[in-house]
Formats: C-alpha cells, sequence, structure tokens
C-alpha cells in the first residue's frame, strides 16, 4: 500500500472506532496490522476498526465491515452502526441511510448528532445464540460462578442480536469485577463462539444500568448490541416494558422491542474525534 492510508476516528459513547473507506479501492489489511492499529499504546487506538465497502444489494448503501481489536471479525456493532450512518447519510444528503453487515441489513435515521437504527429481530432459540447445549429456556440458563450456594453471578438470559449475549442479572452493579470475570465467561465452553458479557441492575421498569464486557474488547464505555440484548432480555423477564433507557458508563442508549414486528430500535448520539492517516510503520509489509 503505496498511497497515505486516510482514517477517521469516531465513537458512540465512548465505544470508539478507527473508520477506513474501502469503497473507492479495496482495503486489505492482517490481524496483525488490525492489532497495531487498534493498540491504544503504539497505534491510533480503538475498540473496532470499520472498514466501508462498497455493496450491491439493491436498496444499500454501504456494506460495514467490523474487527475487534484483537483482529477477529465479528457480524454486528451497534454504536458503529449510528457512526456510519451518520457519515452516509451526509454525503447522500439524506436523513437516511441502509447498511449492510455480516448480520443483516440495517436501516438507519439520523436527526443531526442523534441516530435510530432499526437493529432488525432477535433470536433466543439455543442454537442461534448459540450455546454449546440444548436449553429451553434462555430467559435463564445453567451457568453461575463462585460457590454453589452462594454464586456470585448465575442463570444470565441469553440472546443473539447479531452476535451473541450474556446478561446477568444483580441487584448492585458496583459491588461486581467484571474485569475480573469477563474473559472467562466470555470463553466459556457453553458459548461456542464466546459472548459479550452484561452486568444488568434494573432501577425501574424502564431504566436499566449495565456494565459490558464485550468479546474481543474487553470492558468497554458502551455496546450497542448489548443495550439491545439488555432490553429485550428485560422485557422477556417481565422486569421492564418493552422501552427502557439502558445506562452505559459512556451515556445512555435509548430501546424499544417494537410489538409490532418484534424489531429492535436503537436510539444514541455519535461523534466524530479527529482525522487522520495511517502511520506505515503500523502497516509493515503485509498491506495490500
Amino acid at each position: 500500500m503505496t498511497a497515505p492510508l486516510p482514517y477517521l476516528k469516531m465513537n458512540g459513547l465512548g465505544n470508539d472506532f478507527v473508520v477506513l473507506d474501502a469503497r473507492a479501492q479495496k482495503i486489505a489489511l492482517s490481524q496483525q496490522q488490525i492489532i497495531a492499529i487498534s493498540d491504544r499504546a503504539n497505534g491510533i487506538g480503538c475498540d473496532q476498526l470499520i472498514v466501508m465497502e462498497p455493496d450491491t444489494v439493491d436498496g444499500v448503501d454501504v456494506f460495514m465491515r467490523i474487527y475487534n481489536a484483537e483482529g477477529g471479525e465479528v457480524d454486528a456493532c451497534g454504536n458503529a452502526t449510528r457512526c456510519i450512518a451518520a457519515l452516509v447519510a451526509e454525503e447522500l444528503g439524506s436523513n437516511s441511510a441502509t447498511i449492510r453487515t455480516n448480520a443483516g441489513i440495517l436501516a438507519a435515521n439520523v436527526a443531526g448528532d442523534i441516530v435510530t437504527v432499526d437493529m432488525g429481530v432477535p433470536r433466543f432459540a439455543w442454537d442461534q445464540i448459540p450455546l454449546a447445549e440444548p436449553f429451553s429456556d434462555t430467559t435463564g440458563i445453567e451457568l453461575q460462578i463462585g460457590p454453589i450456594d452462594k454464586p456470585l453471578l448465575h442463570t444470565p438470559s441469553v440472546v443473539n442480536v447479531g452476535n451473541p449475549h450474556a446478561i446477568f442479572w444483580v441487584d448492585d452493579l458496583d459491588i461486581h469485577d467484571l474485569a475480573k470475570f469477563g474473559p472467562m465467561l466470555e470463553n466459556h465452553p457453553i458459548f461456542p463462539e464466546r459472548a459479550n458479557v452484561t452486568l444488568a441492575q434494573v432501577l425501574a421498569d424502564d431504566r436499566i444500568r449495565v456494565k459490558v464486557w464485550e468479546r474481543g474488547a474487553g470492558l468497554t464505555l458502551a455496546c450497542g448490541t448489548a443495550a439491545c440484548a439488555t432490553a429485550v432480555a428485560a422485557a422477556r423477564k417481565g422486569l421492564t416494558g418493552r422501552k427502557a433507557t439502558i445506562e452505559l458508563p459512556g451515556g445512555p442508549l435509548d430501546i424499544e422491542w417494537r410489538a409490532a414486528d418484534d424489531h429492535i430500535l436503537m436510539t444514541g448520539p455519535w461523534t466524530l474525534d479527529g482525522k487522520g492517516f495511517i502511520p506505515p510503520t503500523l502497516l509493515g509489509e503485509d498491506a495490500a
């Protein structure tokens, strides 16, 4: 790659991204290059690296490819979707954009710095999440850490909203060290594709406070799909209604699990933090 590689730095509630535009010219990065760019100490630093690609599906404006900081590709990222929707809508001179990811096609409406994304229909069957063994009721599966008679965390709700999520319900969010338990839970054998792990404290019938350990990224200030998963799981358990504000460390997201068609609507802000060029030292000899 001889030409300088421009990037945008964006975030949704502190969940931050390096965004590359490959619509005019293909960008191929190795896992090592993605890790180097994502590294906060020696690279640009981000939770996810996003590549915008052309799409040939009718009605789709852009394909969004998503890599976690560890270099692996994932299928969905709600906060990144809001950022990319805002960029594309501005380019089109429109208040809407349609984005395709590996998880499907997402429609977004843009109103300044606030974007609403239709995240589609959640999946609850054990083999859709997926889990390593059958569970007939995914509102709470048999999984716990700590002593059998007094577990620290137990009986998570599980749901797939483009990626697998496990939500543990707690009475006090602040007494649990998610940084300690997150890696073990993410990689638990029950989750063959690993999982995003959320601790959720219900504050009211329309408000939930959460902390999130994101698969492949670790503790994060915000995770849009985790907010969607938490809201849906809470409604299924009767802990909240179908509309709830999810309070993440980076700020709130408003989630509606629409009764008419079971689609999840996620509303929240996006921010452009800056722009620049990827230093050649981070690309090495493998860029193409």
